[in-house]
């Protein structure tokens, strides 16, 4: 009695008896189906195939409530397993679900200008995971030579800006500043816009339309084309001008050159003409 009893506490044992019961009880109901079609003549088909699912139906349901305990292990186990790849993958993960957001809205295309956690470039690639970018100076609008990768979570996580159009074109601002209490930036302003206005007039009509082109796709207005510059003064009571143009994104800085040297050539003008008055 002590081995029967030691050899029934075995599930495996007892699953293989299972099973051979199963089968065997299987085979003799299909036995007595086909006598009994032999018999009478009858298409028996459909009864044997019911009796087949029903005996594997049956012989699963018995498996599983003798194998439950270790089965809710295992899918403790899994789970678990499955919790562990999840968080170890998360960033994957979560790069890849951006990646589908980038697919769905189409924020930007390979070739934009974008600016994402104060990183701008251009977009030269996008896989799976990252998004490549060649590094942009936003300020000078040139090419820093570095190359940035940036994980596709980004763009669920931060604003993405596209500065697309400031490839061509950009709304490039900057400020001039003098410490010089004697000078009055007023008598020379006009000749200082005249000479800015000089500057952008080659590419005048070309810059209106591109200017017309992104405030109807934007739908708002924006500054340009034609150059401003607004006087002012900072917290420490010094002169400053704030220059603000619409230009080719290649003459920014030259534009900018121009115009400073300007700036200091007139202040040194008023200046001269000060101390000569006195």
């Amino acid at each position: 009695m002590n081995y029967l009893s030691t050899i029934m506490e075995n599930k495996l044992v007892v699953t293989i008896a299972v099973i051979l019961v199963t089968f065997a009880i299987r085979y003799l109901a299909l036995k007595l189906v086909g006598k009994k079609q032999r018999r009478n003549g009858q298409d028996q088909r459909s009864l044997k195939s019911n009796i087949k699912n029903l005996v594997i139906f049956i012989l699963v349901l018995l498996l599983i409530n003798l194998w439950a305990d270790e089965i809710q292990r295992f899918a403790f186990s899994l789970a678990a397993f499955a919790v562990a790849i999840v968080l170890a993958t998360k960033e994957f993960i979560q790069c890849i679900i951006g990646f589908f957001y980038w697919m769905s809205s189409r924020p930007f295309r390979v070739g934009d200008w974008i600016e994402v956690d104060q990183y701008a470039g251009e977009v030269s690639q996008i896989d799976w995971i990252k998004t490549t970018v060649l590094e942009v100076n936003i300020d000078t609008y040139q090419y820093t030579g570095k190359t940035l990768s940036i994980p596709n979570n980004r763009f669920i996580t931060s604003a993405v800006q596209n500065l697309n159009f400031m490839k061509r074109y950009a709304i490039h601002s900057f400020v001039l500043v003098r410490d010089d209490s004697n000078i009055n930036p007023f008598s020379f302003i006009q000749q200082l816009r005249s000479n800015a206005k000089l500057y952008c007039h080659d590419f005048e009509d070309v810059a209106l339309r591109y200017n017309q082109i992104i405030e109807h796709k934007m739908g708002i207005k924006i500054t340009g084309p034609k150059p401003t510059i607004e006087v002012g003064t900072t917290e420490l009571g010094h002169i400053k001008l704030e220059v603000t143009i619409f230009c080719p994104t290649d003459q920014t800085m030259e534009i900018e050159q121009k115009i400073t040297a300007d700036f200091f050539a007139l202040c040194q003008g008023e200046q001269t003409e000060s101390v000569l008055a006195e």
